[in-house]
């Protein structure tokens, strides 16, 4: 979990208990007995984390700051959305069959692809930080500024529509992958002391594992979603 609202009351015992939740839910899902509490635990902690801490500012904040609080979060969120789903037991069938569903997964899909689009406005809105980030060996770095913006944003319009690219052929996922390789890995690996970029790159990572699962959750379904949900 990133940066905490420095305005909460006790804010190092909540940044401790997120980053013990983070860490047991991690681990939690790696053991199968107890795949399922994790899910549920990382889902609950995340939508909270969303609605309490990052929402209520967005609207007070620059829209470039404001996409860049709430949507990391809303992926992170809506990956964790879909592992719930997949983990799914009796008892969440039961008890909580609107979110454990398919009109969960459906929600997930939807926050999921709301939030690439958010994200390509971003990197529009901010050429001046987009644009040093592109590795100086490639040309014309204002073009490929664009072309990452673009593409989170037809991307995002292709999961709301239901256009699927399938976990082989995911744009999104390459982006990312390609977005951690170029970028944050060289900078971190030159020995970056810097914070900011530390946690951009570990920030990077958890997306490019959101996307992963995002992409999962259509195996085996047809190009055109809409026709078979």
């Amino acid at each position: 979990m990133e940066s905490f609202p420095a305005s909460v009351p006790a804010r190092e015992l909540f940044i401790y208990l997120g980053a013990l939740i983070s860490l047991a839910s991690g681990i939690g899902l790696l053991v199968p007995r107890l795949a399922t509490i994790a899910a549920r635990l990382l889902l609950s902690t995340l939508l909270l984390w969303l609605l309490l801490f990052r929402l209520p500012n967005f609207l007070h904040e620059p829209l470039f700051a404001a996409c860049w609080t709430v949507f990391p979060l809303a992926v992170i969120l809506a990956a964790a959305w879909v592992l719930y789903v997949s983990f799914t037991a009796d008892w969440d069938r039961k008890h909580l069959s609107f979110v454990s569903s398919n009109n969960g997964l459906r929600i997930a899909r939807v926050l999921y692809g709301l939030s690439l689009i958010f994200f390509g406005m971003a990197h529009f809105l901010a050429l001046l930080v987009t644009t040093p980030l592109v590795p100086n060996w490639l040309p014309a770095h204002l073009f490929w500024a664009y072309f990452t913006g673009s593409t989170f944003i037809g991307a995002g319009v292709a999961v709301l529509i239901g256009l699927l690219c399938t976990i082989d052929s995911s744009p999104l996922r390459h982006a990312n992958g390609l977005f951690l390789l170029l970028v944050w890995i060289p900078i971190v690996a030159a020995g970056s002391k810097v914070p900011f970029q530390w946690s951009e790159t570990i920030l990077n990572t958890a997306l490019l594992a959101a996307a992963w699962v995002i992409a999962d959750s259509y195996r085996n379904t047809l190009w055109l979603a809409a026709n078979n949900r």
